[in-house]
């Protein structure tokens, strides 16, 4: 299992593919596939049948997930992509920003 430097519930920005660009909050991560879904990017379209839930049926849209090698920590101060480092503070592993040395 590898250790990834994107949490759920991080603002993260795609770097690479087809929705480059795009900003979002994490809202789940896949560890297994590396993969995480982004609110509001990545979206597609699912045909749905009808059942007790949803009695009419149809297409929904819904977030794919994205592999993590494409997204990009925004830095809290700039509002740009940005790398994440770790560093300790009274005793506590920290993430900054590299960018702006600020503390995520």
């Amino acid at each position: 299992m590898t250790k990834l430097k994107i949490k759920s519930g991080d603002t993260v920005v795609v770097t690479a593919g087809d929705h480059k660009g795009s900003e979002g909050k994490v809202m789940k991560i896949f560890l297994d596939k590396n993969k995480a879904i982004v609110e509001g990017v990545n979206m597609v379209s699912k045909h749905e049948k009808p059942s007790a839930k949803n009695p009419q049926g149809g297409i929904a849209k819904k977030e794919a997930p994205i592999h993590i090698s494409n997204l990009s920590l925004v830095d809290p101060k700039s509002g740009k992509a940005t790398r994440v480092g770790y560093k300790t503070e009274d005793g506590k592993k920290v993430r900054f920003s590299k960018q702006s040395n600020q503390a995520i």
